[in-house]
């Protein structure tokens, strides 16, 4: 079989293709919702290894896979080689990996190896691009660091082996594949709570990938984001991550985590990025959270969280170091991935008539475009589209004063209330106009939109005009996950859930006609089932985000049926 090995480098666009300032707290903060399936647990594939690296290298921070092809996958892990080569240290010596890829667990029928070299320059991160696959396959993989056949005494060169993860390919491009499943996930703030949406994920062996749509995790000081003063867990390290350093820290941190762990070393995991693997509510040219008098330069600090992000992540960089691109799961299924934090203008004041202008564009003017002629390309039953923000249209109403304030602070709005969530598609009108005319002159049929960042699970038609709906035609659908612990509305105001929010949910609905679905309070994930007549999204709850062993339970199911274009209401997940 042939391989090409990606250490770190930028790869092709089409994948088919501080001073610390712990003090600061954000003053907008999004909020997402994620929906999932299991309640069964499965044991993972092999144990996590420990904490600390003895004499020798160790893999401490598990294995991953990513970006599946027909052909192939994207193989990741991190090397420690000496104890004192932790992430962000910069120190510890280069070191020869290996990697194997296996059609069993037992590594009896191997098809696949290389090396490469995990060097400082790089955190001791490797990625290995291997192709030569068969299509719509299960493989598992390790790594391996030292010589076989040295003995086994314990000596320097006797060989020290990953966890064995698995992974699978996609099917073949124009193959008709029965059924795709994808687990979906967002918002993953260490310090308000564990992963268990993870292990709830990692136990669902049925899965094709983990999408994960951003916020995978947060960049602020330990306490920064903390509703409740509450934290389950702090940060490392305790500032707010400013340099190389400190992101690279950060994520060798979450992948310590043994339930993110499990999902990596189970599912190919396809992400993209929101605002926080940066700062809050980036854009362009800044952030809500970035000041450059005493942060520096925003250039430096984008270049540095990305840098990390790529280093750490199962991700295939595209051009222009950005993470949009388009992955394709046989006849049935063209997912097209966005990077909504690159390109953007600023964020229009709420109530200001620039969320309007055709000048500010949420996209990018290159990036809207290759979207528009994917979509239209695109001879796949159905059209998924990872967006990090939500693009369906939100009118807040008339709501209660208790409910206007935490809403107010999460989704950015004044407290007198507005109709603009200016983060969102609703800041930039003009491109969500031009998408939507898209969809409706060019009639591309079984769009939806797959979506994080808010903190609440959503079902939503996408309407042309939403003022006139249903009157006015949906165009799409929207599937939007609950965040897997970062806090929403039940935290902010420190209550049971669903004990105030039911009003807040009703007035939204009244005002939103189509919105078919939200769940303000829950923390959870989302699991997509994919069909030649239908896309359901199970929507899973967990029973506590700061229990480590929190258990999992079936919320909500909706689905689109082919052709439709609307969102309806299904009384059963998927089994």
């Amino acid at each position: 079989m042939t391989s090409r090995i990606d250490n770190n480098s930028v790869a092709p666009a089409e994948v088919s293709e501080r001073s610390p300032d712990a003090s600061r707290a954000p003053r907008r903060r999004t909020v997402v919702k994620a929906a999932a399936a299991t309640a069964a647990l499965a044991a993972p594939l092999a144990a996590i290894p420990a904490a600390r690296a003895a004499d020798g290298p160790a893999f401490l921070h598990g294995v991953a896979s990513g970006d599946p092809l027909p052909d192939g996958v994207l193989l990741w892990t991190r090397v420690t080689p000496t104890p004192d080569a932790t992430p962000g240290s910069g120190r510890g010596p280069d070191v020869e990996v290996r990697w194997e890829v296996a059609e069993d667990k037992g590594f009896t029928r191997v098809v696949g190896s290389g090396a490469l070299s995990a060097k400082a320059a790089g955190d001791h991160t490797v990625k290995a691009d291997v192709r030569g696959l068969r299509p719509a396959s299960t493989y598992y993989y390790r790594f391996i660091v030292g010589k076989e056949g040295n003995g086994g005494n314990g000596d320097s060169e006797s060989p020290v082996r990953s966890p064995v993860g698995r992974t699978r390919t996609a099917p073949a491009h124009d193959a008709s594949a029965a059924g795709v499943r994808f687990g979906l996930v967002s918002c993953s703030n260490w310090e308000a709570g564990y992963f268990s949406a993870y292990r709830h994920l990692a136990a669902r062996t049925e899965l094709d990938a983990v999408l994960h749509l951003g916020d995978y995790l947060y960049e602020y000081a330990s306490g920064g984001f903390a509703s409740s003063g509450d934290v389950v867990r702090e940060h490392r390290p305790r500032h707010e991550i400013l340099t190389l350093a400190d992101y690279r820290t950060r994520h060798g941190a979450h992948k310590t985590d043994p339930d993110a762990q499990a999902m990596h070393g189970t599912h190919p995991v396809i992400a993209i990025w929101d605002d926080h693997e940066v700062a809050n509510d980036a854009w362009s040219g800044g952030a809500e959270n970035h000041t450059p008098d005493t942060e520096g330069p925003w250039a430096a600090r984008v270049a540095a969280a990305k840098q990390a992000y790529f280093e750490w992540m199962p991700v295939r960089p595209a051009t222009e170091g950005t993470v949009y691109r388009r992955l394709r799961f046989g006849s049935l299924a063209e997912l097209h991935l966005l990077d909504l934090r690159s390109f953007r203008s600023q964020q229009a004041g709420v109530g200001s008539g620039d969320v309007d202008s055709p000048t500010r564009t949420i996209t990018g003017r290159a990036q809207l475009d290759w979207l528009k002629s994917g979509l239209t390309a695109s001879n796949a039953t159905w059209q998924l589209v990872g967006t990090s923000v939500m693009i369906s249209p939100v009118a807040f109403g008339s709501l209660p004063a208790y409910l206007l304030k935490p809403l107010a602070e999460l989704l950015g709005l004044p407290e007198g209330g507005l109709a603009v969530n200016t983060d969102q598609w609703d800041g930039y009108t003009h491109d969500r106009k031009e998408l939507i005319g898209h969809l409706r002159d060019k009639a591309v049929r079984n769009t939806v939109f797959l979506t994080g960042d808010i903190h609440m699970a959503w079902a939503n038609d996408v309407p042309v005009t939403a003022a006139t709906y249903p009157a006015s035609p949906s165009v799409a659908t929207e599937f939007v996950v609950t965040s897997v612990t970062s806090d929403n509305v039940d935290d902010f105001l420190n209550v049971a859930p669903h004990t105030l929010s039911l009003v807040g949910v009703a007035a939204i609905k009244a005002a939103n006609r189509h919105v078919k679905y939200l769940d303000m309070d829950s923390h959870g994930y989302g699991v997509l089932d994919v069909t030649k007549e239908r896309s359901q999204m199970d929507y899973y709850v967990l029973s506590d985000r700061t229990d480590p062993h929190a258990t999992s339970s079936w919320a909500r199911s909706y689905r689109t049926l082919s052709g439709t274009q609307k969102v309806e209401r299904v009384h059963a997940p998927v089994r």
